[in-house]
């Protein structure tokens, strides 16, 4: 099973520069997507080619809006703001519904989430035609903390450290979202794929150029120690980092400024977070980098991993004959 994460940086201009024919030439059974940004009507119709797609927009007109597309209808649905669009492959049609009729068991939020369940940033789908429960994330970008904030070396202006501290609440309330999806995935003998745009460089072969870097927002301490706090060998696993370890990259994120993209002076900040059986059962891990700066769909770039449903079958068959056993004594 092909699975892919894309930050598309909008779904319109996505689509003119590309973003059909990637589709089509890479076929990937399932796609996280990020910033989509448009409203559910100005979605083009057909962009999706045959998936089914599962859309959060949120409330922040031009801005965020996750989704995930899937090649048959889930099993279920979840979003933080309790609706979602559904959209049957190559229709028009608009079908946004309470997720009580599609999910009746969802899990509630976790305490500091409320105030950014509006914001088009998580959507959730149980795929039916494999034991996975895939999940896309767009992170809040954050700022500096006050202290790090120099006027005149900053392309926004000064906020006192409010988009900062904004992400800090994030990163805070989303662990605990995390844990429970994890414990509910395998509850319900499920494995747990996270994918998005997470907003973080987790380590010095995350960015190009990390000693410059560590006064910058996506690269700060805190902000690293937070993303070594969700993964272990028994709770998460780097997909891509599993199968290049030790090596600068493979970046998925380049600013559209200079030559940044021409000399690959990027950073990794699009991951696949599998748990440790879903990740086993990886093949292949990579960035699908674009050809050409002037060839580019977006400014990151998809991160695409095969996994083989088979193994992963085989292992859980392994698992359950393990707990078989222990329960035995």
């Amino acid at each position: 099973m092909r699975i892919a994460t894309f930050n598309i940086n909008g779904i319109r201009a996505a689509q003119r520069r590309g973003f059909e024919e990637w589709l089509r030439a890479r076929a990937p059974d399932v796609v996280a997507l990020q910033e989509v940004r448009a409203p559910a009507a100005a979605i083009p119709a057909g962009v999706f080619g045959d998936h089914h797609l599962t859309y959060e927009q949120g409330t922040v007109p031009g801005r965020n809006g996750v989704a995930i597309l899937t090649r048959h209808p889930p099993r279920a649905v979840r979003s933080w703001s309790g609706t979602v669009l559904l959209r049957q492959p190559g229709g028009d049609h608009l079908d946004t519904v309470d997720l009580d009729t599609v999910d009746l068991d969802p899990v509630p939020l976790a305490r500091g989430l409320r105030e950014f369940a509006d914001q088009g940033r998580y959507v959730e789908v149980e795929l039916a035609d494999a034991p996975i429960t895939v999940a896309s994330l767009y992170l809040p970008k954050g700022g500096l903390p006050a202290h790090l904030q120099k006027p005149g070396r900053m392309r926004e202006a000064p906020d006192g450290g409010a988009r900062y501290h904004r992400k800090m609440r994030f990163l805070e309330a989303y662990a605990r979202q995390l844990t429970r999806a994890r414990r509910a995935a395998r509850a319900q003998g499920r494995e747990l794929l996270l994918m998005g745009d997470l907003n973080i460089a987790h380590t010095r072969h995350d960015v190009r150029n990390w000693r410059r870097s560590n006064q910058v927002e996506g690269y700060l301490p805190e902000e690293r120690a937070w993303f070594d706090s969700i993964l272990s060998p028994r709770t998460l696993v780097d997909v891509v980092r599993h199968h290049h370890p030790g090596i600068d990259g493979p970046y998925s994120w380049w600013s559209w400024l200079g030559r940044s993209f021409t000399d690959d002076v990027g950073w990794r900040i699009d991951y696949h977070l599998a748990t440790p059986a879903l990740a086993r059962a990886s093949v292949c891990a990579g960035t699908d980098r674009d050809p050409a700066a002037d060839r580019r769909i977006s400014d990151h770039a998809p991160v695409v991993v095969d996994y083989d449903l088979a193994a992963l079958e085989s292992g859980s068959a392994r698992r359950r004959t393990v707990d078989l056993d222990d329960n035995l004594f």
